[in-house]
């Protein structure tokens, strides 16, 4: 992934919401260039949480 570009109209809303969310949490840079991967399990399921929590808000 290191150093593509995100294509924000081809992503799903799962993960615009993700990448938006990986944002927030100051992590998108490392998401960028060493890819989701990189990640450790704790900001993955920081991120996962929060995916969860905003969709609940959603409905």
């Amino acid at each position: 992934m290191s150093g593509k570009k995100i294509v924000w109209d081809e992503l799903s809303p799962d993960d615009k919401l993700k990448y938006e969310i990986a944002e927030e949490l100051g992590l998108l840079e490392k998401v960028k260039t060493e890819g989701w991967k990189s990640l450790s399990a704790k900001e993955t399921g920081r991120i996962g949480g929060l995916m969860t929590k905003k969709k609940r808000e959603m409905r």
